[in-house]
């Protein structure tokens, strides 16, 4: 199981090379290497050591920044954790171009002075780089408090639609096809899985739930997340493998997405093409992202009752995998998303500021423009 950051990279510069573009990516590698380069399927590599931890990544951030403001070409950073490295490319006239992510520093893990560096990135990556891309419309609202709207690109990520998928891959897990419920999220508070797992365990019907990501028992929400999971609660750990991701995404009866920061979750645009039948945490992000004819919680109590009631009434189900996977087609398909993003890139690299704002993107109900 990847971040949406990893799996986004990896899918925009295959794509981009498979256009004939020159792409090069910055890779972390372990802390006890030595910097190398390489190529992989046509996209070239620059492999910077660091350590696993807050600073090693700063120092990832800080070395890629630099070895980058020396080439030619356009940059596109992912997040603006360290907004204020974008100095470089300013003094070296290198155009750039940030993905601003969510608002992190509203994220409940982040210490006070976790929280004040992160907003003081924000600022300054939202005024350093050239042009700004949110993944939705409200991240562009929250921006333009700090730069002009013609400085803003929206563009939510996309998803090849999953029309089918493997059963086998089940079995493994000693799981039915429509027969369990899924969540895949990191497990930090402010993803609901607490509640996700109290509300499933808590449910007298006792569908499975399939949870994936790394949970350790010396984190202290990890072990309260496992000590509050009933007998029918599966924690399948991190799964790198997509092929098994998308078919445990095809294959489930309900996807329950419980981010409540943030823009367009990754996570959530896959289970849309999946054609899953999605409950979400009632927000105003991931109510624009599934559509009202999704279903929504505010706790742990109505998320519970959700489960039951879907779980006694399969044709609701039916419609709302309708409404997903018409949902993706209008609004976040793989090719929409690598298009906007390559017409970007080549607008910033060229130079030509004016002209950005015509960069296509979607308005609020889904429609381009």
């Amino acid at each position: 199981m990847h971040g949406g950051f990893e799996t986004f990279a990896e899918d925009l510069s295959l794509f981009l090379t498979a256009r004939n573009h020159q792409v090069t990516v910055y890779c972390q590698a372990k802390h006890d290497t030595v910097p190398f380069e390489d190529d992989w399927n046509g996209v070239h590599r620059v492999h910077i050591p660091s350590a696993d931890s807050a600073a090693g990544t700063v120092s990832f951030d800080w070395l890629s920044a630099r070895h980058s403001s020396t080439k030619k070409g356009v940059v596109l950073t992912l997040g603006y954790n360290t907004g204020i490295f974008s100095v470089l490319y300013r003094l070296r006239n290198v155009p750039s171009i940030m993905n601003m992510d969510g608002i992190e520093w509203r994220r409940q893990k982040w210490s006070f002075a976790q929280r004040s560096w992160l907003r003081l990135n924000e600022w300054a990556g939202a005024r350093l780089a050239n042009h700004l891309v949110a993944d939705h419309p409200e991240i562009a609202a929250h921006l333009r408090s700090h730069t002009s709207a013609k400085k803003i690109t929206v563009i939510p990520y996309g998803a090849d639609a999953v029309v089918s998928a493997p059963a086998e891959p089940l079995s493994k897990f000693n799981l039915a096809s429509k027969g369990y419920n899924l969540v895949i999220a990191r497990p930090e508070p402010e993803n609901s899985i607490l509640e996700i797992v109290q509300a499933s365990s808590a449910s007298r019907l006792r569908v499975p739930l399939v949870v994936l990501g790394h949970y350790s028992r010396k984190h202290p929400y990890h072990r309260q997340v496992k000590e509050a999971a009933g007998d029918h609660v599966k924690f399948l750990g991190s799964i790198f493998d997509r092929d098994i991701v998308r078919a445990l995404r095809f294959h489930a009866g309900v996807y329950i997405h419980g981010h409540r920061v943030g823009g367009t979750n990754p996570s959530l645009v896959e289970s849309l093409a999946a054609g899953s039948a999605i409950i979400a945490h009632d927000n105003r992000f991931n109510r624009w992202v599934a559509g009202e004819n999704q279903r929504f919680f505010k706790g742990r109590d109505d998320l519970m009752d959700l489960l039951e009631v879907l779980a006694e009434n399969p044709g609701q189900v039916s419609l709302m995998r309708e409404a997903s996977r018409l949902r993706h087609q209008e609004a976040f398909t793989q090719e929409k998303a690598m298009l906007a993003y390559e017409s970007a890139l080549m607008r910033v690299a060229a130079g030509v500021r004016a002209e950005v704002s015509e960069i296509p993107v979607r308005d609020a109900a889904g429609r381009w423009s």
